[in-house]
């Protein structure tokens, strides 16, 4: 019943997008107080409440700055909140970033040291997004790369060490962001400049570290590229603490990739990335967190010279053995690709899980559908050191003994070319005991097809008018039988089926979010948003659902 209904909402929206503005978000906030439309809301430079670091940047100067919904905030500069000060942003709050070109683009940054307290709500979302975005539904999925992003520096373990990393050269872009034992500079950055730097000294570390809050924020038309090789991300996390609270957030329309994270051991929790042209969650650096429920839907612009991976696993680009390797543990995600199959020279092998440069993790009980590979692992040492790589973390029988890489119980369908490709582009051809692995040992299941599942989608990159729409969820829910399922640590949530949606339970996606807005994701959820567009949810809303489709809300 849930699921029905909110395919008849989808439908509709459909229907609305392409006569009236009605499923935009001129009314965000209106729940929680806030004025509307959202274009009445005067505006403010964030800059006016920053000392100058010159034309380009500035860094707060109030012990605790408050942004209110009341106003929308310009980001105009790069904005910095400077170690042992504090930003505040309450619900409903729309924050835009200034167009910029390569270096000049505009970005929120917390230093090492500062805090962000940036707690929404499910129906007053926090917005980041690009100056000329309306929020009425009509500005194109296609203009990502608007302005810079958000950036959060913390004092958590990374494997930074500079002997084994050689120097930070700036505009090189190969992955060289060490400036300092622990301490590297985020991609694109001068090195000069601390404000853009994250770690500490090793002595110093604290895994613990608490960053501050992001909460039902949503992310939009971010990324830029600096330099060669040196992008900021929708979001970026440098040696953030697992004190740090990362959950329901959405990335829409990224350059760049979704999120980056560079070492640290935060975890993130209820992550929806929508239309991004690169990789989705890309790590390095010895990230050792947690991460569950996760969804993907990548762009359909197929054109597109970037890697567009779902996950990009790497433990340290300089090929060095660096320890920790980054091992995160991961449940529950679900990944759409766009089918690109056409390699460009930024292409390793577009798929679901690229394993590269060392990468160790653990990935159980996803969903992943319609890209070119399903698990892409490196074998090839190339110029690093040893004698192991990510695949021989991975192989139980040929590898290091190590078996630190786990990709189990996940199901693959709509695969183009291999579910599992050994090295660069899968030149190597997996033995027969790589496939026991993979198929027999780990569970993983490859599908021509998931029942009430649906992963073909078209929607117009200029008018965002969704004309096939996809079915995340899984209906029945895929087994878990014999699986690992999330234990009960008080982060993980339990969830006995293979996704990121639960088939018997109202979705974690935000009935305020672009990604329902927008009407390109079917799955449950148990009550409509405003249809009537007079921004509170309420028994009209519920009447005009029965009296257009003579439907009810659970």
């Amino acid at each position: 019943m849930k699921k029905s209904v909110f395919k008849l909402i989808a439908t509709a929206g459909i229907a609305f997008a392409a006569n009236s503005v009605s499923f935009g978000q001129t009314n965000l906030g209106a729940e929680c107080g806030c004025p509307t439309p959202v274009s009445s809301r005067p505006t403010v430079l964030v800059s006016t409440l920053a000392t100058s670091g010159g034309a380009l940047d500035g860094e707060l100067t109030a012990a605790n700055t408050i942004f209110d919904c009341s106003k929308t905030w310009i980001l105009d500069k790069k904005i910095y909140v400077p170690s042992g000060k504090t930003l505040t942003i309450l619900p409903g709050t729309v924050i835009k970033g200034n167009p910029g070109t390569s270096a000049n683009a505009t970005a929120l940054t917390v230093e090492a040291g500062g805090k962000i307290f940036a707690s929404g709500t499910p129906t007053c979302q926090i917005v980041f997004t690009a100056a000329a975005d309306n929020l009425d539904g009509t500005y194109p999925i296609a203009n990502n790369g608007q302005w810079g992003g958000v950036l959060i520096a913390g004092k958590a373990t990374n494997n930074l060490t500079l002997a084994a990393n050689g120097p930070f050269q700036a505009g090189v872009g190969d992955g060289r962001l060490c400036v300092a034992d622990g301490i590297g500079t985020f991609e694109g950055f001068a090195s000069t400049n601390s404000k853009d730097q994250f770690g500490t000294t090793p002595a110093s570390f604290d895994d613990n570290d608490n960053s501050g809050i992001l909460k039902y924020v949503s992310i939009r038309h971010a990324g830029a590229i600096l330099q060669v090789g040196g992008e900021i991300n929708a979001l970026s996390l440098g040696s953030v603490g697992r004190g740090t609270t990362i959950e329901h957030i959405e990335i829409i329309s990224s350059a760049d990739d979704g999120i980056e994270v560079w070492g640290g051991t935060v975890n993130l929790k209820y992550i929806a990335m929508m239309f991004g042209n690169d990789d989705n969650l890309d790590w390095d650096d010895g990230w050792q967190g947690k991460a569950q429920f996760i969804f993907v839907l990548k762009t359909d612009n197929t054109a597109n010279v970037d890697a567009d991976n779902g996950f990009e696993m790497d433990a340290d680009d300089q090929k060095s053995n660096l320890l920790p390797r980054s091992h995160p543990v991961i449940y529950n995600a679900t990944m759409i690709g766009n089918s690109k199959v056409t390699l460009t020279s930024d292409n390793s092998g577009i798929a679901a899980i690229q394993a590269k440069e060392l990468t160790e993790g653990e990935i159980y009980n996803g969903v992943f559908a319609n890209w070119r590979y399903g698990l892409n692992v490196i074998k090839t040492l190339g110029t690093r050191t040893g004698t192991s790589e990510s695949y021989h973390n991975w192989s139980a029988t040929a590898g290091n003994g190590s078996n630190s890489l786990k990709v189990k119980c996940n199901t693959f369908t709509g695969i183009i070319q291999k579910a599992l490709a050994i090295d660069k582009n899968g030149a190597v051809a997996a033995t027969n005991a790589d496939s026991t692995q993979f198929f027999t040992t780990d569970l993983n299941i490859v599908s021509g097809s998931i029942a009430g599942f649906s992963y073909a989608y078209a929607v117009n990159n200029t008018t965002n008018v969704v004309s096939t729409k996809v079915d995340a969820v899984p209906n029945p829910a895929l087994s878990v039988a014999g699986c690992p399922v999330a234990p009960v640590d008080g982060f993980f949530s339990v969830a006995n089926y293979r996704g990121a949606f639960d088939v018997s339970g109202q979705t974690w996606l935000s009935p305020w979010a672009y990604s329902v807005v927008a009407s390109s994701v079917g799955g449950s959820v148990s009550c409509p948003t405003d249809l009537n567009n007079d921004g509170v949810t309420n028994n009209v809303d519920f009447l005009q659902l029965l009296g257009q489709f003579n439907q009810s809300c659970q």
